[in-house]
């Protein structure tokens, strides 16, 4: 039966799972897009506001499933917007399939109108990349296209489909069966021999640590991992996008380490004569200062990428291998370790610098609505957030206890990433409370998401941590850079200069009016400005059906502690404001 390059691409989709795209029609898909109406009834489009959140929603939808999210978009302007999603995905190793239009094979390098070079434009930060020539092509690459964003090491995958081939038909009938890419040969069980060694370096260890990273979750690893601390009894400690890969409430549990980590976390790592790294990359967040970071230990690296291995850290025992089988076959050759000193030391520095903060009555502390939200949810909330200070009060201050729960930009640190992530996780957990925790900054990167959620009721509860400025930023510029608050300050500038000389001199009103912003898009909001109001509301939003914009108006001068700074080692932290 011959098939348009549309009609093979929208069976090609449905042969692979995909149940939900995220997107914006244009020119060169309008081919697609006309298929794409007579398969509403198998899958379910979402018309996004702009390209890049219908990135980070289908990123959003991969992270909390598994599964392999979807985003479309036109050629040109349509595409470029997508990049900074798909580096987002790409960083953090996410399954993504992402499909381009193009304009037609004989136009290509004339500079036609919405024409760009979109495959050299997303060389850097996709897995591979497909420019389709000959619609006999198609079915191929789409099917190679699967197969490489979800094995080996994840990460997004794009297909550019020039708006003539959409259009030109061939024989089709389904996918190819198998895949056979020359040179793609992914590493999934651990050499035997290394994983015998690292056992025998466990089991001599006085003072070891597991650091466990994003690579548990995308490995279905969490299990195993929670059977090697307790079975072996050795503190575990997790990067951001790690938590949840082990229960942050456990006895045994460090919770993040790094420059926003606990201070025992920091503490136990700098102190330990072994680390077990599993499914993490080493990167300049957690390390600090590299020749720093753990002098005392040995390394055992456990990665899917032998690339990783090796690139930060020197290694004494690399494992190449999928996490969740390498640590299986280590289970068998481990037993409970010899470290009740070590394990005591860990419990005691855990007691002796717990996470805190100064409790107000009068100004509210971002931290304490991130503790009313956990209570209120009972820690089962889907999280999703924006990046700065905000995500890492979200990283201290909500206990994770499963995998796929905690949705963040880690490697990229992507400003608006949170809202349209949350959006691809509510769709993909009907059932799940799904929260975006945001910045008055970040919020307003994908802002025009409010009429996403509006449209198709999604009911993502938005919780801005409002302290009107670019938080993180004038928190390094009060720390290190004098109180000079160079153009981080949000507020409504009247007749003075952007150049804030501090929160509240001069500039106390908001810009904008969140509540009003959500009303002009028939989504319920709230403005919050007394402690005594976090609790009941967070209640109320909760127990609303829609999606509900909540404006907390924190304490402006309020900071991420611990804090790591730039360049130093992890056990080198500050705990409170330098005045």
């Amino acid at each position: 039966m011959k098939r348009t390059g549309s009609e093979i691409l929208i069976n090609g989709l449905i042969e692979e799972g995909t149940d939900t795209i995220f997107g914006i029609p244009g020119g060169s898909v309008i081919a697609i897009f006309d298929t794409l109406f007579d398969y509403s009834a198998k899958i379910k489009f979402y018309l996004m506001r702009h390209e890049q959140a219908a990135a980070h929603a289908a990123d959003g939808y991969s992270r909390s499933t598994g599964r392999v999210g979807v985003c479309m978009a036109t050629s040109g302007p349509g595409a470029t917007n997508l990049v900074t999603g798909i580096a987002t995905a790409y960083m953090d190793s996410i399954p993504m399939v992402a499909i381009t239009g193009q304009v037609a094979t004989k136009m290509i390098g004339n500079d036609a109108f919405q024409e760009v070079n979109t495959t050299g434009i997303t060389y850097a930060v996709t897995k591979h990349n497909y420019l389709v020539k000959d619609v006999r092509d198609l079915p191929r690459v789409i099917k190679e296209a699967f197969y490489l964003a979800k094995t080996g090491r994840p990460g997004p995958v794009l297909i550019d489909i020039p708006s003539d081939i959409s259009k030109a038909q061939t024989e089709f009938k389904k996918l190819p069966e198998k895949v056979n890419i020359r040179g793609y040969n992914p590493t999934y069980e651990g050499n035997i021999k290394q994983i015998q060694q690292a056992a025998k370096m466990i089991m001599e260890a006085k003072k070891p640590v597991i650091y466990a990273g994003g690579g548990v979750i995308l490995s279905g690893a969490d299990k195993e991992l929670k059977s090697l601390v307790e079975k072996t009894g050795i503190p575990v400690t997790m990067t951001l996008l790690g938590l949840g890969g082990f229960p942050s409430l456990h006895p045994l549990s460090l919770e993040m380490l790094g420059m926003h980590g606990t201070k025992y976390a920091n503490i136990a790592v700098s102190d330990s004569d072994l680390v077990i790294s599993i499914g993490a990359r080493f990167d300049d967040r957690v390390t600090g200062k590299l020749d720093e970071f753990a002098p005392h230990a040995k390394i055992i690296h456990i990665d899917i990428d032998p690339s990783s291995i090796g690139k930060s850290v020197d290694v004494d025992m690399p494992i190449v291998g999928d996490v969740k089988l390498v640590l299986k076959e280590l289970l068998k050759y481990v037993s409970k370790c010899d470290i009740k000193e070590w394990v005591a030391y860990v419990k005691d520095i855990k007691k002796k610098y717990p996470l805190s903060y100064t409790k107000s009555e009068k100004v509210i502390k971002p931290q304490y609505v991130l503790e009313q939200l956990y209570d209120l949810t009972k820690g089962e909330a889907i999280i999703c957030t924006e990046v700065g200070q905000h995500q890492m009060w979200a990283a201290q201050y909500y206990k994770y206890a499963r995998t796929r729960q905690l949705l963040s930009s880690g490697g990229l640190g992507t400003m608006g990433y949170g809202f349209p992530a949350a959006i691809g996780a509510a769709v993909a957990n009907p059932q799940a409370t799904v929260v975006d925790i945001a910045g008055d900054g970040s919020i307003q990167m994908n802002i025009q998401e409010l009429a996403t959620v509006s449209n198709y009721q999604i009911p993502v509860k938005v919780v801005i941590m409002n302290n009107m400025y670019l938080g993180m930023v004038r928190q390094w510029q009060q720390l290190f850079f004098k109180k000079r608050y160079s153009f981080t300050c949000l507020g409504r500038h009247k007749d003075c200069s952007p150049i804030c000389h501090g929160p509240g001199s001069h500039c106390p009103d908001m810009v904008p009016d969140f509540e009003q912003l959500a009303k002009a898009y028939n989504v319920k909001g709230y403005t919050i400005k007394n402690p005594k109001d976090v609790r009941g509301v967070l209640k109320e939003a909760l127990a609303i059906k829609g999606p509900v914009i909540m404006d907390f108006r924190v304490d402006q001068e309020e900071n991420v502690f611990p804090m790591v700074p730039a360049g130093q080692p992890i056990n080198k932290m500050l705990e409170h404001s330098v005045t």
